[in-house]
């Protein structure tokens, strides 16, 4: 019996994340169709996707536009525009799957657009639930739309929690590799240079991820979006630094079994689910090798060498307009980090400061959420420039 295609979107798809959806799609030709692949400035990357995938939807940036309209072979390829008309493309009828692989706030309205179209959805993003989570679960609820993330962690606790009752939840353990600091004193913090952040031990990312996973402040990013994506309180939450990255979270229920999702530190394997569920495909990929791994570690996080995760639980606990603001005026430090205009200990002080100064909206509406993110992010740059 011939199975239907599924029909993907990839929002972002010369990233990271966008290139692995496409390593997984490559894998099942007769099972998968790339409907839209859209991305802001790879052009080169795009047009060879474009080439081999045959979309019937390319969206750039305008700037980008132009240059790219002669490169792409297929004269039925709708050329569009990144961000302006990735909300359409998040809704098209011809779509099954949203991939959202792009980072930033910026990725907010195609998701809701692709909730609000009852589509299902794998977000990559953590963003977009961290700062108007408690907006888009709701909308996803009213739309019937499944959401099944992608990164690796809020995936373990998805797959945790399948054909078990939530009420029986006791906690999450949501593990950290730690990054790039882990085992770097804090007093040389700032003597080490932007290409030592970003030399993650573990994980292959982008340059914004990397430098947040060596504050841990991405850790806290994602205790917001599991507390977002699966009803959870803080208290509810352990952070757990697991440095072999082979567990990536695990969830205790009130009986005392603790079931953890464990498997090799490759993206394919979260995203092949996302793509897939509830069905499970073979991937190709190795296994785990638990004689040669020999043991597995775990500690608590250090908060005094990491304040930038005391801080994001601290805004975890009070919710309201500060994830959008602790997010926005990350966005800015760190793009001034990775520039050399401050030095990597300001990240948590100029933030601390931007929080501090921020008049919290406690049940904001996505214009108050929009709101905050430009406040913030303007007064982020006059502390920095």
């Amino acid at each position: 019996m011939s199975r239907k295609k599924k029909r993907v979107a990839i929002l972002g798809s010369t990233g990271t994340i966008g290139q692995n959806t496409l390593r997984v799609v490559r894998r099942f030709p007769e099972r998968f169709q790339v409907v839209a692949l859209t991305a802001f400035n790879n052009l080169k990357l795009l047009a060879r996707q474009a080439a081999e995938f045959d979309p019937d939807y390319v969206a750039v940036s305008k700037d980008r536009y132009q240059s790219l309209t002669g490169k792409i072979e297929n004269k039925k390829t709708k050329l569009l525009l990144a961000p302006d008309d990735l909300e359409h493309i998040a809704s098209l009828k011809s779509v099954d799957i949203v991939v959202i692989g792009m980072g930033g706030s910026v990725a907010l309205k195609p998701f809701l657009s692709a909730v609000r179209a009852g589509k299902t959805i794998a977000p990559a993003n953590k963003e977009a639930l961290v700062v108007a989570g408690h907006l888009i679960m709701k909308e996803a609820q009213k739309y019937q739309s499944l959401i099944v993330p992608v990164d690796s962690e809020q995936s373990a606790i998805f797959q945790a929690l399948q054909g078990n009752d939530r009420q029986e939840l006791k906690k999450v353990y949501l593990t950290a590799s730690g990054g790039a600091l882990l085992n770097v004193p804090s007093k040389i913090f700032d003597r080490l240079t932007v290409q030592d952040i970003l030399n993650h031990p573990r994980w292959k990312m982008g340059k914004k991820i990397t430098v947040d996973s060596a504050t841990l402040l991405n850790k806290g990013f994602e205790v917001i979006e599991a507390m977002r994506l699966f009803q959870l309180q803080t208290d509810e939450i352990q952070v757990l630094i697991h440095p072999e990255a082979i567990i990536h979270s695990m969830v205790e229920y009130l009986d005392g079994s603790i079931i953890a999702q464990l498997g090799i530190t490759d993206m394919r394997l979260p995203i092949q689910y996302a793509l897939t569920y509830p069905e499970r495909w073979e991937t190709g990929l190795k296994a785990c090798d638990f004689f040669k791994l020999g043991q597995l570690n775990f500690q608590k996080p250090d908060l005094k060498k990491f304040p930038c995760l005391a801080l994001a639980l601290d805004v975890s606990k009070n919710m309201g307009t500060y994830p959008s603001v602790m997010n926005a005026a990350d966005e800015i430090i760190v793009d001034a980090f990775l520039k050399g205009i401050i030095p990597f200990k300001k990240i948590y002080t100029i933030l601390s400061r931007v929080l501090r100064k921020h008049q919290c909206i406690a049940c904001p509406d996505l214009e108050e959420v929009i709101a905050a993110d430009r406040w913030a992010r303007e007064e982020t740059k006059s502390f920095i420039y």
